[in-house]
């Protein structure tokens, strides 16, 4: 089984590193979605609240986001 969520990046920023050889750490805002579609209603009625934040140093996943737009997450258990 898996739970899927739709999340929309509400801020990104970055800051320098500690090492500066790895350049900037990248930080990504999540939060879920509650308007502007049938669908995100949908997401909204079981899924209200939360946050997500995500932070890297790999420039291109931080590239990957886009500021307003909107991401399914997929939640799968993880085998230990």
């Amino acid at each position: 089984m898996s739970v899927r969520a739709k999340f929309s990046v509400q801020s990104i920023t970055k800051t320098p590193h500690w090492d500066k050889s790895k350049g900037a750490l990248s930080t990504i805002k999540l939060a879920p979605v509650v308007s502007g579609s049938h669908e995100n209603k949908e997401f909204y009625a079981v899924t209200p609240s939360g946050e997500i934040n995500l932070s890297t140093i790999n420039e291109k996943a931080a590239e990957y986001f886009e500021l307003g737009k909107e991401y399914y997450i997929d939640f799968t258990l993880a085998d230990q």
